[in-house]
């Protein structure tokens, strides 16, 4: 049963922000999740060709993280084709697209599909217009597409999102400015949290937020995009990119992870996004280190969802004190 009036926005894209939804929902059912709709690879880039729809993919995910009903209609929602015309679909995502095309809107289909899973708060789309997100490198070249962008192993010094959006719709950013706590990730930096901070008002919207904003650091590095990125590089890729200014808090994992574990990543190019020793700040905004991350079988390493919920709670409580 919820027990926190807490207004939580959680801000991010991909699998990275449902480790936080999915601890969150026990506690609180103000929960907004506000996703990037900029992924053109995969299933969400098909429907999105195919369906002139927003991509639904990470959408999806968030619905799912915060579903509280049946436990069937979420492994529905979650299952992916192998085989057929159909490999490689969601099932998730295909319902998303038929109810978009029956209701006419993204947003309400979300909302459909939320009720259908009893979802404890909302998932919205930062921006319904149908954006490509293109990416700037140092040595002059574009990347153009999420995908791109991924495979480009090159610096990036600029993004922007064509074609531009409209301003941010008036409720998410009242939503933001009410919120407890915002919190910005976990995700891939420049594919799933920045195509939302460079939605025109939104970091506007963040300036003025009542609560607190969290960026909730990475634990890995993402190859391709963050190769070589430490946590401050990680926060001053975020502000100068975006040209967000208020930051008012990272969190961070202090886990140490098995040996085993950082070789499997190690093979793939990634490495652990450590917290500087005892400093208390990072790029001048203060830093909160936590024991927050845990190996899931397989090897794989992933937030605790508890732990992270816990931890954003008592930001939130903090910031009603």
């Amino acid at each position: 049963m919820p027990r926190s009036s807490a207004r939580i926005v959680v801000i991010g894209g991909g699998t990275g922000i449902t480790a936080c939804l999915r601890g969150l929902k026990s506690h609180t059912r103000e929960i907004t999740a506000i996703v990037t709709v900029a992924d053109d690879g995969g299933s969400s880039g098909r429907l999105r060709k195919d369906y002139q729809m927003l991509a639904p993919g990470d959408a999806r995910n968030c619905l799912v993280a915060l579903a509280t009903g049946d436990a069937l209609l979420q492994d529905m929602f979650s299952y992916r084709f192998t085989d057929s015309i159909l490999r490689g679909h969601s099932f998730g995502n295909l319902m998303l697209a038929v109810i978009t095309q029956l209701s006419g809107s993204f947003p309400q289909a979300l909302q459909q599909a939320g009720a259908i899973l009893q979802c404890a708060g909302e998932v919205l789309p930062s921006t319904e217009t149908r954006v490509v997100l293109v990416a700037l490198h140092t040595d002059g070249s574009k990347s153009t597409g999420e995908q791109s962008i991924s495979r480009s192993a090159k610096p990036i010094v600029h993004m922007e999102l064509r074609p531009l959006p409209p301003m941010l719709d008036e409720m998410l950013a009242e939503r933001i400015r009410s919120a407890s706590v915002v919190v910005l990730g976990p995700g891939s930096l420049y594919t799933s949290i920045l195509p939302n901070l460079l939605v025109p008002g939104m970091v506007e919207a963040l300036s003025a937020c009542s609560g607190r904003v969290v960026l909730v650091a990475n634990i890995m590095t993402q190859p391709g995009e963050t190769d070589g990125f430490d946590l401050e590089r990680h926060v001053k890729s975020l502000m100068l990119i975006s040209g967000l200014k208020r930051l008012d808090l990272v969190l961070a994992s202090s886990t140490q992870l098995p040996t085993e574990a950082l070789e499997r990543y190690a093979e793939s190019g990634a490495a652990p996004v450590v917290p500087p020793g005892g400093a208390i700040t990072c790029c001048g905004v203060p830093l909160l280190v936590r024991p927050l991350s845990m190996v899931l079988p397989g090897g794989m390493v992933r937030h605790d969802s508890e732990r992270l919920a816990a931890e954003v709670l008592a930001i939130s409580q903090e910031s009603c004190a």
